[in-house]
């Protein structure tokens, strides 16, 4: 059974920053993607980022590139997001997945394997 361990969610103020970590187990395949979605209240899921366990290739979404940077501990099975240069419109529920079919960053259709959730509030 696939489970996720998701943590480093919290309140911070704006310009600050935050780390979420995704703890992925209960799965044996060597080739797979992690992908950091979040969802605010009322709007749409949107994709964050994702990251390649095969090739370490990266992917992030036009509204986080540059401030947001995903990187994995392969030896731990643990994917972190760290967020920096934090804004209000970055709050949200943030939710790591699992896909074995392939990284994308853009859209949830290959993640099949949900976390269950970490909320980001950044105050202005």
């Amino acid at each position: 059974e696939v489970q996720f361990v998701e943590s480093g969610g919290g309140l911070v103020q704006a310009g600050g920053s935050l780390r979420l970590s995704c703890a992925a187990s209960g799965f044996t395949f060597d080739d797979y993607a992690i992908g950091w979605f979040r969802q605010a209240p009322g709007k749409e899921r949107e994709g964050v980022s994702c990251i390649s366990k095969s090739d370490g290739s990266t992917f992030y979404g036009d509204s986080v590139k540059g401030r947001f940077t995903i990187s994995s501990d392969n030896a731990k099975n643990t994917v972190y997001l760290q967020m920096n240069s934090l804004k209000p419109e970055d709050t949200a529920v943030y939710y790591c997945a699992l896909s074995f079919d392939g990284p994308r960053w853009d859209t949830a259709d290959p993640y099949d394997y949900w976390g269950q959730g970490t909320q980001v509030t950044v105050s202005s």
